[in-house]
């Protein structure tokens, strides 16, 4: 009975050629192979599925195989070899570590220690640690030392998801490799290619579908394609419609209805597409997902105009996105990807997410009712005056949140006060209002403790003395704009009558101090004379 073998583990690649769209990578590798000037350690990093450790086999093999491999090119030769070893992770010179499962500073010790023999068969002895972000810190303080100068049968290849979860003292010793993502394009060829290897019946549509639900994992899209074909007992073609059934997608051209009912402002009709999405079963996270693809697929259409181009759209798509591109602006677009954004994250906090995405749903249909913030500012627009009946519809649609700001009691009564406060010309029309407001504080203050030296309309120069009370200044500056409804600039300076007084008594304390007395007995006919009390002429 013949084993069957799942389609991610039968086309997982075996030599450098098999690898798809990490071109960059392989010429880098060829010609350090070529030029005998293999680095000491190597780091992999990449999202799922594009194939961190296999490409970690493959240098294994490359470095190891002269018979298969020259210059990290796989040779025709049937005689066996380490190669298959390797493969299959059997090799006793090819030691794999996963350290999701050993963290510890003791396991690395147990592999340094083993680092210190020669290969038993193989020219190297290779060490792969996967999913190295695992590691602890005292894990990776122990592996430092020889990561950076092994002995010369010693290679270390790592690999992660997690690229920023590894301390910088291990990269600086590493070569680092970054794994792309796989193009679309390229997807789409690859998963071809299988289909007709595997006698798999499907359309393309399916195959478009399923490469772009892989996120450019290689492993996930092999997973998916299996999946289909496993499920499909009669042998029947398999369509995009079988995919989005058996990966709860929901169906794009439902999608697209819904986002030209919400631009629309159409409520009822979004809630009732809504419905036939989750009827079908789709996830609502996956439904703002696709429909913040959409956003993005309407705003590309709007500022580059290539929708067209995309291999992932079809070209009925293509037309609907092109029309519901015309029917808004650009930021209105911005303001559909904020909220459906933030929906996302109002997803996790209610614990039906389908009555919060139905929520959602109804406010985006209601930004058609609100004006745009940008034309508001740019025509200086009353907002009073767009919210009144008589302005009718608004021209746009670009929508947010504009909260009227409340008008203060003084400032409806502004022509009022204006008209009243012009006289103040003078220190006695200042008074008289201070009277009329009842400003008791203010009153005493301008009759007692102030005097005026200069008043100009806007601004004053006032003298004082020491009986001002702390708050004057404030209080007569805020009573000014409240009656005039501008600022005024208010300077002040000391009383002279309390200055010649603080004078007198510093002269006083002079001659009571010992430095005078000094002076006297130096000086017997000298005369300490304050120059405040003589005259010029004196």
């Amino acid at each position: 009975m013949n084993k069957k073998i799942i389609l991610p583990l039968k086309y997982r690649p075996k030599n450098f050629e098999e690898l798809i769209g990490q071109e960059s990578m392989v010429l880098s590798l060829k010609s350090a192979l070529k030029k005998n000037k293999l680095h000491n350690a190597y780091i992999l990093t990449g999202i799922r599925g594009v194939g961190k450790t296999t490409t970690a086999r493959i240098i294994s093999k490359a470095i190891n195989c002269n018979k298969h491999f020259e210059h990290g090119v796989q040779q025709n030769n049937e005689v066996y070899c380490e190669c298959d070893d390797i493969t299959k992770s059997n090799h006793i010179d090819v030691l794999e570590m996963d350290a999701a499962s050993k963290t510890g500073v003791d396991d690395i010790r147990d592999l340094l220690e083993s680092s210190k023999y020669h290969p038993s068969v193989a020219k190297y002895k290779v060490f792969i640690i996967d999913e190295a972000h695992m590691l602890s810190k005292q894990a990776f303080n122990a592996l430092l030392k020889t990561l950076e100068e092994p002995p010369d049968h010693l290679k270390f290849i790592l690999a992660t998801t997690e690229i920023k979860k590894i301390p910088i003292t291990i990269l600086s010793r590493c070569q680092r490799f970054d794994l792309k993502r796989i193009k679309i394009e390229e997807m789409i060829k690859f998963l071809t290619d299988i289909s007709n290897k595997e006698d798999i019946n499907i359309d393309n549509n399916a195959i478009q579908l399923i490469a772009k639900s892989s996120e450019g994992s290689v492993r996930d899209a092999l997973s998916i394609l299996d999946q289909a074909n496993i499920i499909n007992i009669e042998k029947n073609n398999i369509s995009a419609e079988n995919i989005r059934k058996m990966l709860g997608l929901a169906d794009k051209d439902k999608l697209i209805e819904l986002i030209k009912n919400i631009i629309d402002g159409n409520e009822k009709t979004s809630s009732l597409v809504l419905d036939e999405i989750f009827d079908y079963g789709s996830d609502p996270q996956l439904v703002l997902e696709n429909l913040l693809e959409l956003v993005y697929l309407i705003s590309r259409e709007q500022t580059l105009s290539n929708i067209s181009s995309d291999l992932s759209i079809s070209e009925n798509e293509s037309k609907q996105i092109c029309e519901l591109s015309k029917k808004i602006d650009l930021t209105y677009t911005s303001i559909l990807w904020h909220y459906l954004l933030k929906g996302i994250e109002d997803l996790k906090l209610f614990p039906d997410s389908f009555i919060a995405l139905q929520m959602l749903t109804t406010r985006l249909c209601r930004l058609k009712d609100m004006p745009d913030p940008q034309k508001l500012r740019e025509e200086d627009v009353d907002l009073n005056v767009l919210s009144s009946k008589e302005e009718g519809v608004v021209k746009t649609q670009i929508k947010t949140i504009v909260q009227e700001k409340k008008i203060p009691e003084s400032k409806k009564n502004d022509n009022k006060i204006i008209n009243f406060v012009s006289k103040i010309n003078n220190i006695e029309d200042l008074v008289n209002i201070a009277i009329k407001k009842q400003e008791i504080e203010l009153k005493k203050d301008l009759e007692s403790n102030v005097s005026v030296v200069d008043f100009k309309q806007g601004k004053i120069n006032i003298e004082f003395n020491s009986n001002l009370s702390k708050n004057f200044p404030k209080l007569l500056t805020n009573k000014l704009f409240e009656w005039t409804g501008k600022k005024w600039v208010i300077s002040f300076t000391n009383d002279k009558r309390d200055s010649l007084a603080n004078k007198e008594k510093d002269f006083e304390e002079i001659k009571s101090s010992e430095v005078y007395k000094s002076v006297m007995e130096s000086f017997p006919d000298a005369e300490f004379i304050n120059k405040q009390n003589v005259n010029e002429d004196d």
